[in-house]
Parts: C-alpha cells; sequence; structure tokens
C-alpha cells in the first residue's frame, strides 16, 4: 500500500505566484473525557521543533495529526495526546497521531535504561542497595527494596520491568554507570537514545520520573523499543507474570511476591510486553507489543487519560488496527540505528514503486538539511570510540549468554 498522509486538496486554481498549500493538519480520532487535574504543575516547554526531527522516519511523519495510509481504515479513538504504531521486524511506521509530537514520558523511559545498560550487566551478580537508591519521590512506584539489602541484579529487572520500581531505576542507572554512578547511567541513556535516532528523547531521571527538560515522542519511544523487543532475554522479563522479591537478613524482611502491571501480557493474545506509565504531570504512557501470524508490532502512545479506557487497552487497540492493515501499509520507517550520518537528512518513506531506500550512510544530496550540532556531535563521537564501542559490544555478547543460560 502506498505511504501517504491524509492532506486537504490543493485549489485548483492556485497560480505559480502563490505560495505553495500547506497541507491541512488531519484531527486524531479522540474519546471525550474530563480534563485532567487543574491543580497539577503545567507542562514543561519542549524544545523549538526542528522541521529535520520532525520528518526523521519520513515526510508524512511531521504532521501534529493523524497519518495513515491510503485507503486505510480510521484508527480507534483514544484519550492520548499523540500514538505511533510500527513493525518491529520491517521498521514500517503504519499510521501515528502526532508522531513526533513532544510529550513527557513517565515510567515508560525505563525502557530506555534497559536499552542502555541491560547489556552491561551480569544478571547474576549480587548487588547492595544503597540510600541512594532509595532517594525517589515520595508515593512513587516503588518494588520495596531494602537499604543494606542484597539482590540479584535480575530481581532489580523483574522489579523495573514488573513494578515499575523507582528504587530499581537508580540502582541499575547506578550500576549502568560504573564508577561515574547514576550521572554516568543518565549519559549513556542519553547516549544511546542518539545512537537509535531518537533525537527528540532527553533523559533526566533513570525512572521516568518528571525532571525539566525530560521529553520524548511516540515515535522515539518506538524506536527505543524495537531496541529492547530485539533483545529475547528483554521479552522474557517483559513476560514474566509473577516474580518473587527475596527476604532479607540485615535489615530482617521477609521475601514477597510482585505481579507484572502490564495486563496486556493476561489479556491480549499474542502480547511480547511492554510498560506502562504515569506521573500527575505526564499524565498515562504505554507502550506495548504483539505477535500475530509472525508479524510483530508495537503501539506507543503519551499524555493518555484512565477512562474510559486504560492505557494498555489504549495500547490493544491500536495493536488490532495495527494488524488489521496489510502488511506493505506505511507511512514512514523507523531509522535504523547511526542511519542519519552527519550532514544527512532524514530518511523519507516513499510508494514502494518509486524504487529502494538509499542504503544508510549513502551520499545526500549537498542542499540536505544537516542533523542538530549535538546530534551530529554525538554520532562523531561515537566513529571515533569504534575500536572501544568493538570492545564493549563482545562484553555484551558475553554477558547476553549469561543472561541467557539463566533463565534457561
Amino acid at each position: 500500500m502506498c505511504a501517504a498522509a491524509l492532506h486537504a486538496p490543493v485549489p485548483a486554481a492556485a497560480t505559480a505566484v502563490e505560495a505553495p498549500a500547506t497541507p491541512a493538519t488531519v484531527p486524531c480520532p479522540r474519546l471525550e473525557v474530563k480534563p485532567p487535574p487543574t491543580d497539577r504543575e503545567p507542562l514543561p516547554t519542549p524544545p523549538k521543533d526542528d522541521p529535520v526531527l520532525r520528518a526523521v522516519g519520513g515526510d508524512g511523519l511531521a504532521t501534529d495529526g493523524l497519518v495513515i495510509p491510503s485507503g486505510a481504515r480510521r484508527p480507534p479513538a483514544l484519550t492520548a495526546t499523540s500514538w505511533l504504531v510500527a513493525d518491529l521486524d520491517t521498521g514500517e511506521v503504519l499510521g501515528g497521531c502526532g508522531p513526533h509530537v513532544y510529550g513527557t514520558p513517565a515510567s515508560v523511559q525505563k525502557l530506555l535504561l534497559a536499552a542502555a545498560v541491560m547489556d552491561k550487566l551480569d544478571p547474576r551478580r549480587t548487588i547492595t542497595v544503597t540510600r541512594g537508591d532509595l532517594d525517589i519521590e515520595p508515593g512513587s512506584s516503588a518494588v520495596g527494596l531494602v537499604e543494606g539489602g542484597k539482590y540479584s541484579i535480575a530481581t532489580l529487572w523483574l522489579g523495573l520491568l514488573l513494578n515499575s520500581g523507582n528504587e530499581a531505576a537508580n540502582a541499575l542507572a547506578r550500576l549502568g554507570g560504573g564508577a561515574g554512578g547514576v550521572k554516568a547511567g543518565l549519559a549513556a541513556m542519553n547516549a544511546e537514545a542518539q545512537r537509535l535516532g531518537a533525537f527528540q528523547t532527553h533523559a533526566v531521571t533513570p525512572s521516568g520520573l518528571d525532571g525539566p527538560g525530560q521529553f520524548t515522542s511516540a515515535y522515539d519511544l518506538a524506536l527505543i523499543a524495537r531496541e529492547c523487543f530485539a533483545d529475547p532475554v528483554f521479552v522474557r522479563y517483559a513476560l514474566t507474570r509473577t516474580a518473587r522479591v527475596p527476604a532479607q537478613k540485615r535489615p530482617k524482611v521477609g521475601g514477597f511476591q510482585i505481579q507484572n502491571e502490564n495486563r496486556l501480557i493476561f489479556e491480549y493474545p499474542g502480547a511480547l510486553g511492554g510498560k506502562t506509565g504515569f506521573t500527575h504531570l505526564a499524565r498515562h504512557s504505554y507502550v506495548g507489543a504483539a505477535e500475530r501470524n509472525g508479524r510483530r508490532l508495537v503501539a506507543t502512545l503519551l499524555g493518555a487519560e484512565r477512562r474510559p479506557l486504560l492505557s494498555w487497552q489504549q495500547g490493544a487497540a491500536l495493536l488490532d488496527w495495527g494488524f488489521s492493515l496489510p502488511e506493505d501499509a506505511s507511512v514512514g520507517k523507523l531509522v535504523d540505528p547511526g542511519g542519519m550520518a552527519p550532514g544527512g537528512s532524514a530518511p523519507s518513506a516513499a510508494p514502494a514503486a518509486s524504487g529502494p531506500a538509499p542504503a544508510p550512510g549513502e551520499a545526500r544530496a549537498a542542499t540536505a538539511p544537516t542533523l542538530p550540532t549535538g546530534a551530529a556531535a554525538a554520532i562523531a563521537v561515537t566513529l571515533a570510540a569504534a575500536p572501544l564501542l568493538l570492545l564493549l559490544r563482545r562484553q555484551r555478547r558475553r554477558i547476553r549468554r549469561t543472561r541467557t543460560q539463566l533463565f534457561d
């Protein structure tokens, strides 16, 4: 199916001296909901829109409104302010609502933490929880780890993905950052976002608790999710229904069971897992993936309310819609990691008849827009550090084999 956004017709009477007609923004199907509480803090001011970043993955994605394939049935009405559906394997974007509109992530940001440091940490290693790990917002989600408690890294990942434990996020970021601690862990998260092409994502807290300048987009979340779901061990964590947090001797605390908060894995056939998120400021966010007839799709959404549909139900509705589309349906593309080179433009989605897209790194026109300075610098640093990255990849592969053996 030809990739196309919904556009208003261009007036036939337009002349050469007139400015080009601007495509109309097509409103996204929305459910009527009660407005968010008025006592919450005002939403943070997002960075100024960059036309290059808004077009990452294809020009059709540079809209605040709805973009779906030509002839596709209308997607479900949701409360989410932005969303996206994509194929995890082919990278085709099947549709979206404001795919590149900045949003506040809440706990779906924990997926970026997993993408950045899961491969660096041996799941069998036992660590000691520190007082700093427990420095989280009072009343926010926690697993129930205790200062001085000794837990395996595998238990921390389960606490993070099943129970959205913010203290588990702090501990994992600290461990992933090595000698640099949480600060270095956050730097690793932001470097991973740049590597993946998630240029609208900036992490300020490892847990997704709100912080100044912390943003993402529905498109970026799909890039991050694709990296996570490429790791079978992540999928095993995400599909775990219940887990046990072990008892501690000092301090003396009994063991207890935790349950996966993502209802998709209990209710949706073929579910692969995902992540829920909520803060008073961000409202509800969600990432969920499923497989059907050999096809793996992911749905991401931001800024949702929980009534009349919970966030996972909105994700399930988007997955159903995506699975109803033919496999060649597309409005854009999830860029490959490192697929945007300095001086290059965002890859554009094109109808199949127009020929294959340029290969990553292929020379582009001299007039193409350039990457933002920060993104170009990050890529340049990555290229310069190639030998070190090769060693890190080898280390990650060794740890991944260990993690696989742990689950077998």
